[in-house]
């Protein structure tokens, strides 16, 4: 490059840094002009004002938060997401296990003599653990039968009572549903039970030996 014509660069960034150098002087003695004080000191004011407000605000929250841990579940307490099969066992905001588990098809089953019609949905809202079992036994309801097309047995009839396809473990939480075992473990991950949660061994091991009755279960 010609030494012209470096000269010439070197001006022209020396000129763009006064510029800068005196704009910026110009406006602090804008600002700090006896003038514009009464200005600034009023909008300074009402600074400290928005301030005050913000930190009440914040204290608002403070204890709205506090309200709202209030209605927390204590200890421990279970979350079933039914969309994607999963089960969280969880203590405050800590997950302290999940799991995959299957959750209620959906499906539609009518009994076309007697009237009557069955959705197997997992049931969704808060609910609480009932009951804890070991070595659970399925007593088989009316639909079991007409699922499988077989004549309905009286209530008390040993034909309803099934041993071994719940698991080692259960935990009702009302209207005959239940947390238990599957035989069918390759099936998990999906929804294909006919409302109940199926688990897989160690994960229902872990969450029988967690839970007590009593202890909170929310579904969505």
């Amino acid at each position: 490059m010609p030494k012209g014509k470096k000269i010439l660069i070197i001006l022209l960034i020396f000129v763009g840094f006064l510029i800068l150098v005196f704009t910026a002087l110009e406006i602090a003695g804008y600002y700090l002009n006896a003038d514009n004080r009464a200005f600034w000191q009023n909008y300074l004011k009402d600074q400290k004002i928005d301030a005050d407000a913000y930190n009440r605000l914040l204290k608002s929250n403070e204890s709205l938060k506090k309200k709202m841990a209030g209605y927390s579940p204590k200890g421990a307490y279970l979350v079933i997401d039914t969309a994607y099969n999963l089960i969280y066992l969880r203590k405050g905001t800590v997950t302290l296990r999940q799991a995959t588990v299957s959750c209620g098809s959906g499906n539609l089953l009518e009994d076309l003599q007697g009237n009557r019609r069955w959705i197997f949905d997992t049931p969704r809202g808060e609910f609480a653990v009932q009951s804890k079992l070991r070595d659970p036994v399925w007593i088989k309801p009316d639909w079991a039968f007409i699922e499988e097309g077989k004549e309905i047995p009286p209530k008390q009839s040993d034909e309803r009572i099934e041993e071994g396809v719940l698991g080692e473990y259960a935990l009702g939480f009302g209207d005959g549903y239940f947390i238990h075992g599957t035989l069918y473990t390759r099936m998990l991950g999906r929804n294909v039970t006919h409302g109940c949660i199926r688990v897989g061994d160690d994960d229902l091991k872990a969450l029988y030996k967690e839970a007590t009755v009593g202890t909170k279960i929310y579904i969505y």
